[in-house]
């Protein structure tokens, strides 16, 4: 199968917009090539061999994903132009906005990004290691093995990495966790991993569904995760003590009675996909919902929230 390889060049803080706008033309992911992030891993140490080399430019992030060649192609790119374009009306600055469309195909999209992925210590404990690369592990730590697929969550960017430090914080044995828009199923196999009883995840796309179950297996915590295909909570049913939801900052907002309901009294909401610059509006629809801010991380640009529930 042909498929149309977009990418755009675009700024910090426009990158979850052109991510949603992507999203709502059927893309089923997005690569973001973040040259902050790169540049943060490889003076971390995280990386035992790198030869990718120091960024100079960080302002410019490219975001790429992937569309099938169809009669609908030419029209979905004239339409995400012309969505870019209007990105000042949110005030956002679309930065340089250079869009390139190339063919590719499947087989050639699906592993190339590989060489860029190398396992990756992301919290304490916690390392994240592709499934085709080999890791000695240390004492104490908790290997994750993954292969994202078209699901493309590595679990190495910002918001991801900060919410596997919070479920590293707050887990507790007996937990039941939900995980919303589960993606790779990173955050899930993180939560099983670190003792949680339970965990349920949900995503709205099959494909991100298909891989989280793959990487279920990979891990060995099948008897743990229930993965199921959803719109948000709908995709699963009763309570939990630790929510964790790695999307957007509307998305977010817009679940929040839903969290709120779904909590047990004083569960845990975690929260990340958030760009800084919507810290305000996301704390504003917490507190107004009835959560506590217990912490609020930043690094990047991109903000990780955990919240209280309190009493009901």
């Amino acid at each position: 199968m042909k498929w149309a390889e977009i990418s755009i060049q675009t700024s910090h803080e426009a990158t979850e917009a052109v991510a949603d706008i992507f999203h709502d033309l059927g893309a089923s992911g997005v690569v973001i090539e973040d040259p902050e992030l790169v540049n943060a891993y490889r003076r971390s140490g995280s990386w035992d061999y790198c030869d990718i080399p120091e960024e100079l430019n960080t302002e410019v992030v490219t975001i790429k994903s992937y569309l099938p060649v169809d009669e609908l192609l030419d029209d979905k790119l004239r339409l995400f132009e012309e969505r870019v374009n209007r990105l000042h009306e949110h005030n956002l600055d679309k930065g340089r906005g250079c869009i390139n469309c190339r063919e590719v195909q499947e087989e050639d999209w699906a592993s190339s990004w590989k060489e860029y992925f190398h396992p990756v210590r992301v919290s304490e404990h916690i390392v994240i290691k592709p499934s085709w690369e080999a890791y000695l592990p240390v004492e104490g730590d908790i290997v994750i093995e993954l292969d994202p697929g078209m699901a493309f969550g590595t679990g190495t960017h910002q918001t991801t990495a900060m919410c596997v430090r919070c479920l590293e914080d707050v887990i507790k044995s007996d937990d039941i966790v939900f995980d919303v828009g589960t993606g790779s199923g990173i955050l899930s196999v993180a939560a099983a991993k670190l003792g949680a009883a339970r965990v349920r995840a949900v995503d709205l796309d099959p494909v991100a569904v298909r891989v989280a179950k793959e990487n279920i297996v990979f891990n060995n915590v099948t008897a743990t995760v229930e993965i199921t295909q959803g719109d948000l909570l709908t995709g699963v049913d009763g309570k939990a003590d630790v929510i964790v939801a790695n999307i957007i900052a509307d998305i977010i907002i817009k679940m929040l009675p839903d969290v709120r309901g779904r909590l047990v009294d004083n569960g845990i909401f975690i929260a990340s996909g958030i760009i800084a610059e919507r810290l305000g509006d996301v704390t504003a629809a917490l507190i107004d919902s009835g959560f506590v801010i217990d912490k609020v991380i930043e690094e990047g640009g991109w903000v990780a929230i955990v919240a209280g529930s309190g009493s009901h």
